[in-house]
């Protein structure tokens, strides 16, 4: 597939070109996902979407993918279900928007909680990007796999839960990621995807 017959129209080479990273990207995903045990017939969906992809355009070959995941900021006690943020909740959302003011994001993704959506919001308004809300309870192999053929070459940011960012951190890097404890609040993991599927992750606070 790396190579481009001569005879090819201009039209159909950038075709094949769009075709062949698309594909190249998608291999290093399914690679990391085939070790995380998800279904094959769930893996078999991958050309498809690889296909939609690569007609719906990619960015220059060789960017990196970079996923930057953060549990949602400090919660309020009342009320119970589907609390907003705390007054320090939204002092650390604002202190996310400046740590991330400079990264060139391309979307913003949230779980449909209030306090997940609380946390996206300065940065997303800053930004002029709308919070895309995606499934907090689908697995986790699903979300990522929508997400990286959707971004690829890109940056995004991901909005989760104590019980959520491990394991969608873990399922982009396919390595053992440690849980976060309820009282935990201001990590941030970058997970950073190269063309060629190697991946690198890192952890700061904010």
């Amino acid at each position: 597939m790396r190579g481009v017959a001569t005879s090819q129209a201009p039209a159909d080479v950038a075709h094949w070109a769009m075709w062949t990273l698309s594909a190249r990207a998608g291999a290093g995903i399914m690679h990391r996902l085939s070790r995380t045990g998800m279904p094959m017939r769930r893996l078999l969906l991958l050309p498809l979407l690889l296909f939609l992809s690569a007609c719906a355009g990619l960015p220059k070959p060789g960017s990196d993918t970079v996923f930057i995941v953060v549990r949602h900021a400090e919660k309020a006690e009342v009320p119970a279900e589907d609390p907003p943020l705390s007054e320090a909740g939204r002092t650390r959302a604002q202190a996310l928007a400046t740590l991330l003011a400079d990264v060139p994001l391309s979307a913003i993704y949230s779980t449909a909680t209030r306090r997940t959506r609380d946390t996206a919001r300065p940065l997303a308004d800053a930004k002029g990007l709308e919070v895309r809300e995606y499934d907090g309870n689908a697995p986790p192999t699903e979300t990522v796999t929508v997400m990286h053929l959707r971004h690829v070459g890109q940056q995004v940011l991901v909005v989760g839960h104590s019980n959520t960012v491990p394991m969608l951190v873990s399922t982009l890097c396919a390595c053992p990621v440690p849980p976060i404890d309820e009282s935990v609040y201001g990590e941030v993991y970058e997970v950073r995807i190269r063309a060629d599927g190697d991946t690198r992750v890192s952890k700061r606070e904010f």
